[in-house]
């Protein structure tokens, strides 16, 4: 991937397709994939299309239970444990997984979490980075293997434009000093967003091709830790918790942009781009304002992508993929 390739080709669709629109006439039967946090929001919404194309859907979730609830009228969709902050609960779920499937077609990254308080998981590392990214790249280099072997998969990660908020901080990325819960949620994105276009840059020949999106600005619970006077602030919902801001998704339509880049045949041969409202995104300016959309060029650098590879397989002790 080279800059000049991240730039939109003319989707069919737009901000406002839905996922019934971008999934019309795809056909997934035979094919497996994972979701994760796909029973609530965004993720749930992806499970539901995936499903409606004919795939096998596994759901890795912390809370079973709500899970198989909440999945209850969705045929063909197990639910399995797993908890993206504990690296031996994904470590326990990819063991599962690789010894039940021959091959995956489909992961996609869709669980997270933002703007919380400040918390320390596994060896001390800071949550929203851990559980954003580190638990998602520890999944993806252990299922390696079974994305390999279907000849073609694709890996889709939700990213944000919150990305906008800070490049990584490869001074302090745990935040030993000063944390702030925004700068931490856009440096979660912003790895997030390197983390496709390096495992792209690897999986390539091996047909795994990955891609990071914005779904767009959608309230589901994401919000979970956020008050509602923070969101009445950022004009989001009024004092009733109503949304009012005009430019906001149904979470039908915030789950498209993922389906389209699971599925879209215009993606064919491509990968390691950042995609928004059904389309590849333009590179944004250093200063543009967030909401005025696009990529900043700090999330798709090559190198800054291998440098956090190699940061996150020393954290996590993941299986590195061949090179």
């Amino acid at each position: 991937m080279t800059i000049t390739d991240q730039q939109p080709l003319g989707s069919p669709f737009s901000a406002t397709s839905t996922t019934e629109d971008v999934i019309a006439g795809i056909d997934l039967c035979g094919a497996t994939a994972i979701v994760t946090g796909g029973y609530a929001g965004l993720g749930l919404e992806t499970t539901r299309g995936l499903v409606a194309a004919g795939a096998r859907v596994i759901v890795p979730a912390r809370r079973p239970a709500i899970a198989r609830a909440a999945l209850a009228d969705v045929e063909g969709c197990d639910v399995i444990p797993m908890d993206l902050a504990d690296l031996d609960s994904v470590r326990a779920a990819t063991a599962h997984i690789n010894d039940s499937l021959g091959r995956l077609e489909l992961l996609m990254a869709v669980a997270g979490v933002m703007a919380t308080p400040e918390r320390r998981v596994g060896p001390g590392w800071e949550s929203q980075l851990a559980v954003n990214h580190f638990g998602h790249f520890t999944l993806a280099c252990e299922l390696y293997p079974l994305l390999a072997a279907a000849g073609g998969a694709r890996v889709v990660v939700n990213s944000s434009a919150g990305h906008t908020l800070t490049d990584i901080r490869w001074h302090d990325p745990q935040f030993r000093t000063g944390y702030d819960k925004w700068l931490a949620y856009g440096q979660a994105k912003t790895a997030n967003a390197l983390f496709a276009v390096h495992l792209d840059a690897l999986g390539r020949d091996d047909g795994v091709r990955t891609f990071a999106l914005h779904p767009g600005k959608i309230i589901t619970g994401l919000q979970r830790e956020m008050t509602l006077q923070e969101q009445i602030d950022r004009g989001w919902v009024d004092e009733h918790g109503t949304v009012i801001g005009a430019d906001f998704k149904t979470p039908s339509q915030g789950a498209a942009t993922g389906l389209w880049a699971a599925t879209s045949p215009l993606l064919d041969g491509r990968g390691g781009l950042y995609l928004e409202d059904c389309d590849v995104a333009r590179v944004s300016a250093p200063a543009a304002p967030m909401d005025d959309g696009g990529v900043r060029a700090y999330a798709i650098d090559p190198d800054a992508a291998a440098r956090l590879w190699d940061l996150s397989v020393a954290a996590t002790g993941a299986t590195p993929l061949p090179r």
